[in-house]
């Protein structure tokens, strides 16, 4: 279970980081500023996202299933992902969870 966890606790970071990325920065720079015509470099932020978000939910179900919690809490890890800062919160709360 630690190696999961370890896992997860990686990918949550790496996660919610590109997560602050993608919201704060390539959609400003994509809505306010109109960036994507001539940064081509804005693109890699959505993309790297999301393989990575593929990668964390692969970690965050195996986490699930070895904890063997129910389907509730599962999704609500998996869907942890999805906004800036609970993949941040839901690692956090693992980690306490699994010293």
């Amino acid at each position: 279970m630690k190696s999961a966890v370890t896992r997860f606790r990686i990918m949550a970071i790496i996660c919610g980081v590109m997560s602050l990325l993608l919201w704060f920065v390539y959609m400003p720079g994509k809505y306010l500023f109109d960036a994507n015509a001539e940064n081509k470099t804005l693109l890699l932020i959505p993309m790297v996202h999301g393989y990575l978000y593929m990668a964390y939910l692969v970690t965050a179900l195996q986490v699930a299933v070895k904890g063997r919690w129910s389907l509730g809490k599962m999704v609500w890890l998996l869907l942890a992902g999805t906004l800036p800062v609970a993949s941040l919160i839901a690692e956090r709360r693992i980690v306490k969870q699994y010293p």
